[in-house]
């Protein structure tokens, strides 16, 4: 008989629909029976207590928010009658745990490019990134030229990443601008790189290159559009042409796993995110992690509420000290506008299941697994730590997703159980939290993880994880990219002048 309806922690004080359910229906908590007061959609509560208005309730074994009002055991639990217990910036206390991950080295690989210093790229595209947006049009005409003479033989993509920045920027908000741009240049996923600039631009073109340290001039080479004489497409076109010979000679080898870097993101989040698709990037999360390898959790608004659990984790006191200021200046950040710390979930997250922020972060924080945290990185920063890094970029979808490529992710896993068919500028795996979503959407959807309420095992699905993102690593296209859904988006925080 198909399971109704999952008590998750057994300190909850609500269980969660699996399937929508009927006012007069019966949930079980222990040799208790409560009967619903409501219809009940998939993927909401159930509460299993009588709540008096302030009390906490209970998900995940951690407090989720508090009643609203006096609540009846068989309520449905909604953000109607359920509130927020966030507020301000906290002090935190250091209470490290050490648990052991106790996963066997498998010696796994995967198919990827191996740079000149030794980097390694998951795909072999050639890029044009603008300094500024006043070149946009002319670095897209160029991909579109490029894309169209070599019809991509030899190469994965040409691809111009659009943005709308470089200029009428200051200060730290500048420099976040300029960070992006380098951690993209860098990227290893690009077998060449076109950095196309106008020149008169705040983000100078002579001082962003400096920014690159020690890179190949043959792959990365700078065009300052102002200073060509002439039809500069044509200047860059003799440029690409080159660059293209070179990348096409590029040849896919056995990598390590524990040269991959993956970033850990959801979006359009629902009642089963924290049930199927996170707990499944959680323990890929601590796959790869065991290997050697390297994870990146961030959306920092969407850790309120479950951030102790992360920072018990950090390996070590400083880590433990940075990731308060992660948290703390983020909550400083909606302060500043005026905003309440706990105003994250969306309409789509209500309608899902999700009532409160602490609700979305504690099944949101499930998708870095059980892993000790190794690093934590500022907005624009660049990985040096293997191992679990948190990283400082807000929840908003895409510029998340592009903060984790930044980074160096070659790829990013994002769960969602709304549904969305967006990419950034590295393969956007997306892993639907139900079956619904996937049987409905698979042109954009390229793992089922609603296969564990179904009645697959995670053990079971574990494997065949791992073997589709090592899948997508090798070169099989992600759905964005087959639907040729590819774009940034920076973070802005700053005046424009």
């Amino acid at each position: 008989m198909e399971q109704a309806f999952l008590k998750i922690n057994p300190a909850d004080s609500v269980v969660v629909c699996l399937r929508a359910m009927k006012a007069g229906e019966t949930v079980t908590d222990g040799d208790k029976e409560i009967k619903l007061l409501q219809d009940t959609p998939a993927g909401h509560k159930i509460l299993l207590t009588d709540k008096k208005e302030g009390e906490d309730i209970i998900k995940y074994g951690y407090p989720i928010g508090h009643a609203a009002k006096n609540l009846k055991a068989g309520e449905w639990v909604n953000e109607n009658n359920l509130k927020t217990n966030l507020a301000g910036t906290l002090e935190y206390t250091y209470n490290p745990v050490d648990e052991k991950l106790n996963i066997p080295v498998e010696n796994r690989t995967f198919k990827g490019y191996v740079r000149k210093n030794g980097d390694v790229g998951i795909r072999n595209e050639i890029w044009i990134v603008p300094t500024v947006g006043c070149v946009n049009g002319i670095a897209e005409q160029l991909a579109k030229r490029l894309e169209t003479e070599t019809r991509l033989d030899g190469i994965d993509a040409v691809h111009a990443w659009h943005h709308n920045y470089g200029c009428s920027q200051l200060s730290e908000d500048h420099e976040a601008t300029r960070k992006i741009l380098r951690d993209i240049v860098l990227h290893p996923n690009a077998g060449a790189v076109l950095v196309l600039s106008l020149g008169c631009e705040n983000n100078q073109p002579d001082d962003f290159m400096a920014m690159l340290g020690d890179y190949d001039k043959e792959r990365i080479q700078l065009v300052v559009t102002q200073k060509v004489e002439g039809d500069e497409v044509e200047y860059c076109m003799d440029i690409l042409r080159n660059m293209y010979g070179i990348c096409k000679e590029d040849k896919r080898v056995d990598v390590p796993v524990s040269k991959l870097r993956v970033g850990l993101k959801c979006g359009g989040s629902d009642g089963f995110s924290g049930i199927t698709a996170n707990p499944l990037e959680g323990e890929f999360s601590d796959w790869l992690v065991a290997q050697g390898g390297t994870s990146i959790l961030t959306e920092v608004p969407e850790m309120f509420g479950a951030e102790t659990i992360l920072m018990n984790r950090c390996e070590n006191r400083q880590l433990f000290e940075q990731t308060v200021s992660l948290i703390n200046n983020f909550k400083n950040y909606f302060l500043s506008h005026g905003e309440p710390v706990g105003e994250n979930p969306s309409p789509g997250n209500k309608a899902g299941g999700i009532s409160t922020l602490e609700d979305k972060a504690l099944g949101c924080t499930q998708k870095c697994g059980r892993a000790p945290v190794s690093g934590v990185l500022e907005y624009g920063d660049r990985l040096q730590t293997p191992g679990l890094n948190l990283l400082s970029a807000p929840g908003n979808d895409l510029v998340a997703a592009t903060a984790l490529a930044s980074a160096g992710c070659h790829l990013v896993l994002f769960s969602t159980g709304r549904g969305t068919p967006f990419g950034t500028f590295v393969p956007t795996m997306k892993i639907s939290t139900n079956s619904d979503l996937y049987n409905r959407k698979k042109n954009w959807i390229d793992f089922n993880a609603g296969q564990l309420v179904d009645g697959k095992t995670m053990k079971e699905l574990v494997p065949e994880f791992i073997d589709k993102i090592l899948a997508v690593a090798s070169g099989e296209p992600a759905r964005n990219e087959v639907n040729g859904y590819s774009e940034i988006s920076i973070f802005k925080n700053g005046v424009t002048l």
